[in-house]
């Protein structure tokens, strides 16, 4: 598959080079050679069948698909298996591909098959007509929705089905052996509570060494307090008192030093890989989808440590193995000509064969179990005891796939900054985004 960069206005000399990387028979194209499809195109004409043994080209976007080898793994493995049928791959700078996936599918592009990257948006793009109506297509297929473990739910409106997860990520404890064993300290359990890890956090810090780091997103916040499924970022009737705790321990954990300042991260613009491979910070929560990235950080040398994982900890009074996490869904554009090929594609990427290709890579599929978590945790260069680590009770969405939650996501990051840069006092700042996401949702 050749894979071309699209580079963004900012981005460096070395990326704006890196136009071609071989990697198999698949073509690319640029972000702006997706021509247009007629308005009147109804995604189910006949040359998305492969009946006549012509080959049909699937123009699919993506993110950082350079940097995501499972991803490319997999499509791979569907063009070997679906000869008939060869992908373009229009892969997008990840800061920048919202914005270009609207555009393309406002526009009326040729897009046939996009990833998500942000699952809660998928409603606005079914608000908008552009999602085909998967419900026929995995009928007859005889889908099972079962083997997605709940996570395909979020995808469906008003009875119907409109995409299907490929990825399922969610959050995880990672440590550093090293620090614990400096310490002559007990590795994190499987099951720990919030109480506990703030506890050990402050076990861990000092000599220029840090208990824990905990990002900049509001999600440090946020994510523990909807952790035990009775709430969401949108459950402003509560006047988001299940998020207070939390910052409680964030500040009492930052003013302690047990956590770097979040005003020097934020005008650092610190990335968490690049923090926790330094190898100073003993524990950090963070989601499934860094286990590739940290495995390549040892391998590479970057990281020079030995780690380890262990499952979120989780409030008090909730069961251990409660998480919060997200889908990456596949959808297939309402105006596609291409719509029987699109299909084979996103039930291949969601299915069993899909799945297996992901687990091998490293990476958690949606399609899910005990078989192909220990796929995962068999990669080499994976820490022990991860299997178990990666066991979970329940994966609570960190946002609900509902109306206005881009609005809302707005406003809980701008209350986050000011509580976390001392602007404003927890109980203020709840009751201004409380009043704010009033007005959002009722307005």
């Amino acid at each position: 598959m050749k894979m071309k960069r699209i580079a963004a206005a900012g981005l460096t000399a070395v990326m704006a080079a890196s136009v071609l990387t071989a990697c198999g028979g698949a073509t690319s194209s640029s972000s702006g050679s997706t021509g247009t499809s007629s308005s009147g195109s109804t995604g189910t004409s006949s040359s998305g069948s492969t009946a006549s043994g012509e080959q049909v080209t699937l123009k699919v976007s993506l993110w950082d698909a350079t940097s995501n080898p499972a991803d490319l793994a997999a499509i791979e493995a569907f063009e070997a298996a679906n000869p008939d049928i060869k992908i373009d791959l229009i892969d997008i700078p990840s800061n920048d591909y919202n914005t270009k996936l609207n555009t393309m599918l406002n526009g009326g592009s040729q897009l046939d098959v996009f990833f998500i990257k942000q699952a809660d948006s998928t409603k606005s793009f079914y608000d908008k007509g552009q999602l085909l109506d998967l419900t026929d297509y995995i009928a007859e297929s005889g889908v099972d929705l079962s083997g997605f473990n709940g996570t395909a739910d979020g995808f469906a409106f008003n009875g119907k089905q409109y995409g299907l997860p490929v990825r399922t990520d969610y959050y995880v404890l990672y440590y550093n052996k090293d620090l614990f064993d400096a310490k002559g300290i007990a590795y994190p359990s499987n099951d720990m509570t919030w109480t506990e890890f703030e506890k050990l956090a402050g076990e861990l810090s000092g000599d220029g060494n840090y208990g824990a780091y905990m990002h900049t997103w509001q999600a440090m916040a946020y994510n523990w307090g909807i952790q035990d499924g009775k709430n969401t970022v949108l459950s402003y009737e509560t006047g988001y008192d299940f998020v207070k705790p939390y910052y409680e321990m964030l500040l009492r954990m930052q003013d302690a030093g047990y956590i770097q300042d979040y005003g020097q991260l934020k005008s650092g613009n610190i990335h968490y890989s690049g923090a926790f491979a330094q190898g100073n910070v003993a524990m950090m929560p963070m989601g499934t989808w860094f286990l590739g990235t940290m495995k390549s950080k040892v391998e590479s040398g970057e990281a020079k440590f030995n780690w380890g994982v262990a499952t979120l900890p989780h409030p008090d009074g909730v069961e251990a193995g409660y998480t919060v996490g997200a889908s990456t869904p596949l959808a297939i554009n309402s105006a596609t000509k291409n719509a029987d090929a699109a299909w084979r594609f996103v039930e291949f990427m969601t299915g069993e064969e899909g799945s297996a290709v992901y687990a091998k890579e490293g990476y958690i599929p949606a399609r899910s179990d005990s078989t192909i978590l220990d796929t995962v945790a068999a990669n080499e260069g994976m820490p022990e005891g991860l299997a178990e680590a990666l066991q979970t009770k329940n994966i609570v969405p960190d946002r609900p796939i509902a109306d206005h939650v881009g609005d809302v996501d707005l406003v809980l990051g701008e209350q986050h900054s000011m509580i976390m840069l001392g602007e404003a006092t927890i109980d203020d700042a709840l009751a201004d985004l409380t009043s704010q996401v009033k007005d959002i949702m009722e307005g």
